[in-house]
């Protein structure tokens, strides 16, 4: 099959006489089908839905084949166990005999709900154009909307509404979206992290039993598992089956699999909801943000593939070149000054900056990171006649200008604070965390402050851009005694929203001390995300490979900072941080006017070669191909036409080689004939070889079978050395 995003309706199957209790006896069934993927859903006559497989597309089934599929997928009855097979539904329960993690938990007046859902024909709907499920479930004071949408990329997107439809308040303690995996599933992959080193990968075999990653953090967090993916023993990026999941949310979370003796494993996410935080009053209702999950048979590339081209097929994806950024942070801190930032605006239009960002340091009293947060007032000391000098500035100079905020968050030495005391989300004995405490966005009257003070500095200097930041975690983040994390994230979200509506041109960065605010729900409403706050390209070569799993390469901020890193203070080659920073949404983040004539003519060419590039980097097809080498990290880039393709080897430790292995690149045409030679715009490394590789000079051409296949010889590069090659298919 096909057909993109399709759904297609089996009719009521007939079981034989005599069929076991629980089997899956008359119903009907769905299946989505896009891009290789299948998801069939069974609608029995009593319970909820049940998932019979999400995975491989299944092809051309005849409506014999779904009875069988039905008959195939009935448990059978085991020893020590419920007397009659039990379905494994979409949100699991004790009334269906699961006994792992539920996927709802709620109580009302002291009492456990153990709900005993019924799903009639009118409440299984299909949207064919949409490829999307939408079912109406009821239980007595319950009722429960599941939507699941699987997209043209094969990414399915599952969110669950539940009402409530009693006379009493509901407490709801957890709602999560599950999926079944294929029995093959035997090792495990998620991520954890801190401050300037995010997205850790961590791995493991698929041990038995529930297994929970929270998230506490009021924010997704360094830490954040990020992606759970299941895969088949010795997955890699290239090859295995796997199937993962990512919670489009940017609160606390709750990454799960069971894998229990008695049931097939499963894999979810939800948001993670504190005691008392949700009180449905009747006719209530409460959504969870969407549970995206991912399938591939082709390794964690098949994965990140999928996740792309669902972002980039998004109404708001950004769509124009995405500009070379000068952000000043790391040029003058918090020293602003006229004179200097006019300078420093000059030597960055001069090399080809498309987008002046003025960092933090230009509100009310902020000399330091001690005061001033949330006083959203350009500092009249420092800017007598506002920002409009640097603003003219920099856009005589034919760049965007751009402003850094931290809406979320207050320093207690504010004119705000002190104003609005009450606004805080925290009591008084809550410990700061940078000096500062997080504004209760819940509040209505600190949502409509912040939306009008932005706002209007949005107006009056007509700011392309914001970097959106959040520079701590949300400890007892209470609002009327209850906790708040869940309601808060929803406020921050509702003001991006009217942000935008408002100014439907700007656009906004993700950053939270860094890259701890990276996920989908926040890029629904932003443009790009912040990966770390360090510029180091050794640490940063890692962040990104692995944010690359879950986002396109025009979404991650990358930028040359100093020669050495002010967060590891390792010293790196000026040609190495340009080539870690090429695959990304580039920028600087630089004293420029301390540079050297020869440091600001290798920028110039780096900053060439992006602008000349990114074209093909922002919208081809990503692989990280095996070097054979643990101490180098390959990336390449290749056209959806299969007619230009960019490499980037980078060596970051030594390997146990003295000679260089062959580098592979997969995804061309093995029939057509490229020219490989190495970007013209950067310097080819010296490397370690006494004489290396002739081709590096001359330049190759050679089928893309043999490319792919035999590979090319690289130079033995030193350790802080990158190799950017360009491949062209020949007429």
């Amino acid at each position: 099959m096909n057909e993109p995003a399709a759904v297609v309706e089996i009719p009521e199957s007939f079981p034989e006489p005599g069929a076991p209790s629980g089997a899956l006896d008359g119903g009907k069934t769905r299946m989505l089908w896009a891009a290789g993927v299948s998801v069939v859903v069974h609608l029995p006559e009593q319970g909820l839905p049940e998932v019979l497989h999400w995975g491989r597309d299944l092809g051309d089934l005849s409506h014999g084949d779904f009875e069988q599929l039905q008959r195939a997928r009935v448990r059978s009855v085991s020893p020590s166990a419920l007397d009659a097979p039990w379905p494994l539904t979409l949100v699991p329960g004790e009334p269906d005999g699961w006994e792992g993690r539920p996927g709802l938990a709620a109580h009302r007046a002291g009492r456990a709900e153990y709900p005993h859902w019924s799903v009639a024909d009118a409440g299984f709907e299909t949207d064919v154009d949409t490829g999307t499920l939408h079912i109406r479930a009821e239980a007595p004071g319950l009722l429960l909307n599941t939507e699941l949408r699987l997209d043209e990329a094969g990414v399915l997107r599952v969110a669950h509404e539940l009402v409530n439809t009693g006379d009493e308040p509901l407490s709801l303690a957890a709602l999560e979206a599950v999926m079944p995996v294929g029995d093959r599933a035997a090792e495990v992959l998620d991520f954890t992290g801190r401050w300037t080193r995010e997205r850790v990968p961590q791995r493991g075999a698929l041990a038995q039993g529930s297994r929970v990653r929270e998230t506490r953090r009021g924010r997704t967090g360094h830490d954040s598992p990020f992606a759970l993916v299941l895969g088949t023993p010795g997955f890699d990026a290239a090859a295995g089956e796997l199937w993962a999941v990512h919670l489009a949310w940017s609160g606390d979370a709750v990454y799960r699999h069971d894998a229990l003796p008695e049931a097939r494993t499963l894999l979810g996410a939800g948001p993670l909801l504190r005691a008392g935080e949700i009180e449905l009053a009747p006719g209530a209702s409460f959504r969870t943000p969407d549970a995206v999950f991912v399938w591939s048979d082709r390794g964690l590339d098949g994965l990140g593939e999928r996740f792309h081209r669902s972002l980039r097929a998004r109404a708001s994806h950004p769509r124009e070149p995405r500009p070379v950024v000068l952000n000043t942070w790391e040029a003058v801190y918090f020293k602003h000054d006229l004179a200097r930032l006019e300078a420093l605006a000059r030597k960055a239009a001069d090399i080809g900056v498309e987008r002046f960002v003025l960092d933090d340091g230009w509100f009310l009293g902020r000399r330091d990171d001690k005061a001033g947060l949330g006083d959203w007032i350009v500092d009249p000391e420092v800017w007598p006649e506002g920002l409009h000098p640097i603003v003219r500035t920099v856009r005589a100079l034919g760049m965007q200008f751009g402003l850094w905020f931290e809406p979320e968050m207050v320093n207690p030495d504010s004119v705000l604070a002190r104003e609005h005391p009450d606004w805080l989300l925290h009591p008084e004995t809550t410990r700061a965390w940078r000096g500062q405490y997080a504004l209760d966005l819940a509040n209505p009257d600190a949502f409509a402050y912040l939306l009008e003070a932005i706002s209007a500095l949005v107006a009056e200097y007509g700011l392309d851009y914001i970097k959106w930041d959040q520079n701590r975690d949300l400890i007892e983040a209470v609002h009327d005694g209850r906790a708040n994390v869940h309601r808060h994230t929803e406020a921050v979200y509702r003001l991006l929203d009217r942000l935008r509506e408002r100014h439907p041109a700007l656009e906004i960065e993700s950053c939270a001390s860094g890259g701890a605010r990276v996920d989908l729900g926040i890029l629904e409403r932003t443009d790009r995300v912040w990966a770390s706050d360090t510029n180091d390209p050794v640490e940063r070569l890692a962040i990104q490979r692995w944010t690359e799993l879950l986002l396109p390469l025009e979404l991650i901020g990358s930028h040359v900072g100093p020669a050495t890193a002010h967060t590891t203070r390792r010293a790196s080659s000026l040609d190495f941080r340009i080539a870690t920073a090429l695959f990304g949404s580039a920028g600087i983040e630089w004293d420029l006017t301390s540079c050297a004539p020869e440091e600001l003519d290798r920028l110039r060419g780096g900053i060439a070669c992006y602008r000349r590039l990114r074209g093909l980097l922002h919208t081809g097809a990503l692989s990280h191909p095996d070097t054979g080498d643990a101490g180098a990290l390959a990336t390449a880039v290749v056209s959806d036409d299969l007619g230009h393709a960019v490499v980037r080897v980078a060596r970051h430790a030594t390997g146990n080689r003295a000679l260089a292995t062959a580098l592979r690149v997969p995804g061309l045409d093995p029939e057509r004939r490229y020219r490989v030679e190495p970007v013209h715009e950067l310097p080819v490394p010296r490397g370690l070889d006494e004489a290396p590789p002739p081709w590096l000079a001359h330049g190759l051409q050679l089928p893309g079978s043999v490319i792919a296949e035999v590979g090319l010889q690289l130079p033995l590069l030193a350790p802080g050395e990158a190799l950017v090659l360009e491949i062209t298919a020949q007429v």
